[in-house]
């Protein structure tokens, strides 16, 4: 039995499965092509940037800069790439960040859910339309006949579209499951690195960027402050001149010193 038998025997129902087996299997082959250069890529990147991040923060997002051609790489330069930062707000860009890339890797979930749904039933359509152009065969006299042949020939073409329709959709569905599989390791993988990164960032004593402390960011308001907490001391008392002359006698000093 070749195709263009198989495309006659399930009807006209053929043409909209064969469009949804060829849309279900270009997001198959684009998201299987996603996955595999991600998981290629992804520990290196994360490795890299932690560790460089314990030394340089500078490196760090260098490095990061150059991976943003991946979602992990883009998920940890964002904290990064700010000029200026605290804990609550680098947080919150870590949490905005994946959730923008997980809902890129979800991309084509809805095609496939798609496809699932209405394959089987574009398949039970068909074998429904079949039976019933086989029924409107049968004639009255030709019950028990050879001409009733022809109508057990029909029923039996008419549940192609079924196993059709079936067949598109558990392949669908089997990859399907398997993205979403790899899309819940995604979120571990996203909650361990940001979390590590942030708790690196929370032992920093230093600035958000390399090399500048917090002397060497702010030294005019250390010495300002210093300046204000400078407390004088108190005057030093004065000791009495010999020259100078006595508050009851001012003449005796300079007698005694002439004498």
């Amino acid at each position: 039995m070749n195709v263009l038998d198989t495309f006659r025997k399930v009807g006209p129902v053929i043409w909209p499965l064969l469009f949804f087996s060829v849309l279900s299997l270009s997001v198959i082959l684009e998201r299987l092509w996603f996955w595999l250069r991600i998981w290629n890529q992804e520990k290196e990147i994360v490795t890299r940037i932690l560790e460089a991040a314990r030394e340089n923060w500078g490196i760090a997002a260098e490095i990061a800069r150059q991976a943003t051609d991946q979602p992990i790489g883009r998920f940890l330069y964002a904290p990064l790439s700010k000029p200026k930062t605290n804990p609550e707000l680098f947080r919150l860009t870590l949490e905005s960040t994946a959730e923008t890339e997980l809902a890129q890797m979800r991309r084509g979930e809805k095609i496939l859910e798609l496809v699932i749904a209405v394959a089987p039933l574009l398949g039970l359509f068909g074998t429904v339309w079949g039976l019933i152009r086989a029924l409107e065969a049968i004639r009255i006299g030709d019950l028990g006949t050879e001409a009733t042949a022809g109508v057990t020939t029909g029923i039996g073409e008419s549940l192609y579209s079924t196993a059709i329709g079936l067949a598109i959709a558990i392949f669908t569905l089997v990859f399907y499951r398997f993205f979403q599989a790899l899309l819940v390791e995604q979120v571990k993988i996203f909650r361990k690195a940001g979390n590590d990164l942030e708790i690196l960032y929370l032992q920093s004593q230093s600035d958000f960027h390399p090399g500048k402390s917090e002397l060497e960011v702010s030294p005019n308001i250390v010495r300002d402050s210093a300046k204000d907490n400078f407390i004088p001391p108190p005057p030093r008392p004065r000791g009495k001149n010999k020259l100078s002359p006595s508050p009851e006698n001012p003449q005796s000093n300079i007698s005694d010193s002439e004498n």
